[in-house]
């Protein structure tokens, strides 16, 4: 198993391998293929992928403002869940970003979905002060359900 950085030809196999779990949480917009180009265009360091055999076996995005690290998508293949795959891209996310200066992460998570006991045991807790708010500027970016 290799983790490297995330290129866009990585894209359509990423893609699928989100498609494939129950509870992400995509949209039209953000996690289109212009989307993520985009997102790698301005993060190309903190993007990362795993695979075995020439697959993409999971997958992680990450960006920064700066200041503050944030995570979206973290992804295991069912089949290779329980093997720290997911602790090694947090990892490699984590490290991109003390690389770059960026001494706090945050993210984002479905309080109705799994993972949030992944995101527990690696030392990321839970905000109880603050409300997430977002706005939707394009009516094309609906969530998939």
């Amino acid at each position: 198993m290799k983790i490297r950085g995330m290129r866009i030809s990585d894209y359509d196999e990423v893609y699928s391998l989100w498609r494939s779990l129950a509870g992400m949480g995509l949209n039209d917009a953000d996690d289109s293929k212009d989307g993520i180009g985009r997102f790698l265009d301005r993060n190309p360091e903190t993007c990362f992928v795993a695979e075995e055999d020439g697959k993409i076996i999971g997958a992680v995005i990450a960006g920064n403002d700066g200041r503050r690290g944030y995570i979206y998508h973290m992804a295991v293949s069912k089949e290779h869940r329980r093997q720290k795959l997911g602790t090694k891209l947090l990892d490699a996310c984590l490290g991109a970003f003390r690389r770059l200066g960026i001494i706090k992460s945050a993210l984002v998570v479905f309080s109705r979905k799994g993972g949030n006991a992944f995101w527990e045991k690696n030392g990321f807790s839970v905000r109880n002060d603050l409300l997430y708010r977002d706005r939707v500027l394009l009516e094309a970016n609906r969530l998939d359900t």
